[in-house]
Order: C-alpha cells, then structure tokens, then sequence
C-alpha cells in the first residue's frame, strides 16, 4: 500500500499560507501593518533559513485568529482562499496530486500552518485527510493559542506516526513519499522510502543531492 504525504506552502501553493493570512488581514484592516507586517516578514525569513523556534512560529499567526469564533472568521476564510491561495495552485501541483489519488494511493496533506486556514485548501485538492497546527478552542472562540504537538519539524514525524497508529497502522507498512521544499522538513523526507525534494531550499538541496534523493521542480 502506498502512503504519499505532500507539504503545502512552496510545495504545493506558490507562497506560504500563514504570510498571506497576515497580508490579507492587513489588507482588510484587521491587523495593523506598522507592527504586524515587518514581524510576519522576519518569521518567513527565519522560517525558510529553518531556524525560527517552532513555538514562535506557530503561536504568532494562531494568534491573528484570536477572539473571534470560526464562524465569525468564515466570510473572510473564505473571501482568503479565494483570493489569496487559489491564485497560487498551478496545474501542475493539482496533477501530481490527482496522479497519486488516481493510483490508489493514501495522500494526505501535512503542514505546520495551522487547520482553520488549510482545511479548504486540502479540500480544493480534493485531499480528505490533513495534519495539521492545532488552534485552541475555549467556549468555541479561538484563544490565539495551540494545542497538542505542533506540525512542524520532528513534529511532522511525530504526528504523522500518532495519526496512523489511531487507523491502527504504522509506517514500516507503506511504500511511502513525501514532497517538501524546506529542510524543516528533513525529518519527515528522512522518515519516509522516497524522499522528494520540491523547488527546495538552498540547504534542503544540497542535503537532497548529497542523499541522491529526487529533486524535482514543479511550475506554479
């Protein structure tokens, strides 16, 4: 059985979801650009250099979400996949996703942005399972915090195993691969049987071309 794994941001989608849920916010007036904008740019920075402590990253655009309901949210959730992320699905990604689907395969979509603002760009794809950050919830309004480990780094790994022991599986069984453009996600390429590297990073390549793993350049 075949397991393919596919990260998002500069994976699949041409940018990273979390910087344009920022940019969008900014844009609508929601957040305020002064001190919002050079923050999100420095995060992306340190994000791409894999060197941003996960805990950073993650909590400081869960926290755009905070004090709002996810309904209250779903307008502009909506409005934010329409005109920010659809734009930056090319074809090509669409078909290396259906290829995999079209052979059977398990995919699923694992990203360190948290569920709220990927769930609909996995459901586009047509994927039904995603992992993903996890925003907390208290009397059903976002806290602007996380729960449970989160999917990022050594986290995918851990998550990953956590999800598939629920369906009452483990890795060892699967032909697995999994796409992925940056070396935060070393760990889950070194986890699996068929490593692809995707428009990688300057250091994911060259740990790409080192392993001799696929390297492959995918048009958005």
């Amino acid at each position: 059985m075949r397991l393919t794994l596919f990260d998002l941001d500069h994976t699949l989608l041409d940018g990273d979801s979390d910087t344009l849920w920022c940019d969008f916010l900014i844009g609508r007036g929601i957040l305020e650009r002064q001190s919002f904008a050079a923050r999100n740019a420095d995060l992306e920075k340190r994000y791409k250099a894999g060197t941003v402590g996960v805990d950073e990253f993650a909590n400081f655009y869960v926290g755009t979400l905070a004090g709002r309901t996810p309904q209250e949210w779903e307008l502009l959730r909506l409005e934010f996949l329409h005109v920010m992320i659809l734009p930056r699905i090319g074809c090509a990604a669409v078909d290396l996703v259906k290829r995999h689907q079209n052979c059977g395969d398990l995919v699923l979509m694992t990203t360190a942005t948290n569920r709220f603002i990927t769930e609909l760009t996995a459901r586009h794809f047509g994927i039904e399972h995603l992992i993903a950050t996890e925003p907390q919830l208290e009397q059903e309004c976002f806290t602007g915090r996380t729960v449970g480990t989160l999917n990022m780094r050594e986290g995918k790994v851990t998550r990953l195993h956590a999800w598939l022991a629920h369906a009452g599986r483990s890795l060892t069984e699967f032909d697995s691969t999994a796409y992925s453009d940056s070396i935060n996600d070393l760990p889950l390429l070194q986890a699996v049987r068929h490593p692809v590297a995707v428009n990688p990073d300057e250091r994911l390549l060259a740990e790409a071309q080192s392993q001799g793993w696929t390297v492959m350049h995918l048009p958005h």
